[in-house]
């Protein structure tokens, strides 16, 4: 027997009618979405984009990565040009409550280092900087820079090693040095714009290769 719209209609009430129950047809189950955690990038000019067509930095490189390995991590980059650690432990604050990051990458110092700021301060810093992110419950990445031997040998040796002893202390994650294989080669030139400071885009995937097992380590 072949039963259009309206007899089926009819069909149900009189089965309810009579006492026998009649189910709807059971619809898929939704799957939950996904929580997102939130990856926030304190920066300066190197994770900033300087110079750079926007897209092409280490930083968007990484976010681009994330989307098909992590799709449920976003990625903020609040970092600028020519900012100190000083400018970013006073910004940090509101940007921990803002976004909420569960992941905080710190790479700032190199200006400090450039202005001749002492070495104390900067460490200071970054120490307050990677436990004002632990406070707010996020686990810290700090990335370390090193700078040329021409500011003295031994200033230069503990620049480098203010980055591994402030992650000792804190108990952060640790890139020793986010140019490595860049500005530590014998044509480090080609990899620079103009200025010697800033890489330059074909830099920009190595860049990203220093941070990202350390990260990886990191992430949910």
């Amino acid at each position: 027997m072949k039963l259009n719209r309206r007899h089926c209609i009819v069909f149900a009430t009189s089965l309810t009618a009579t006492g026998i129950s009649v189910s709807a047809p059971a619809t898929p189950a939704t799957k939950p979405a996904q929580a997102v955690t939130t990856l926030l990038v304190l920066g300066d000019s190197l994770s900033a984009e300087y110079g750079l067509a926007r897209g092409t930095g280490w930083v968007a490189l990484m976010e681009q990565k994330l989307a098909n390995e992590k799709p449920a991590i976003q990625v903020v980059n609040a970092s600028i040009s020519g900012d100190t650690t000083s400018g970013g432990r006073a910004r940090l604050p509101a940007l921990l409550a803002q976004h909420r990051p569960k992941l905080l990458i710190i790479e700032l110092g190199g200006n400090d280092a450039l202005r001749g700021l002492p070495l104390g301060m900067t460490q200071d810093n970054l120490g307050a900087m990677v436990q004002a992110g632990h406070q707010a419950g996020a686990k810290v990445l700090l990335v370390g820079i090193q700078i040329p031997p021409n500011y003295g040998k031994d200033y230069s040796r503990r620049f480098a090693d203010m980055y591994a002893q402030t992650a000792k202390a804190h108990q952060a994650s640790l890139v020793p040095f986010l140019l490595k294989g860049i500005a530590d080669v014998p044509d480090s030139e080609r990899w620079f714009q103009a200025d010697r400071i800033h890489p330059t885009a074909a830099a920009q995937p190595q860049m990203l290769a220093n941070v990202w097992p350390s990260l990886i380590r990191m992430l949910p």
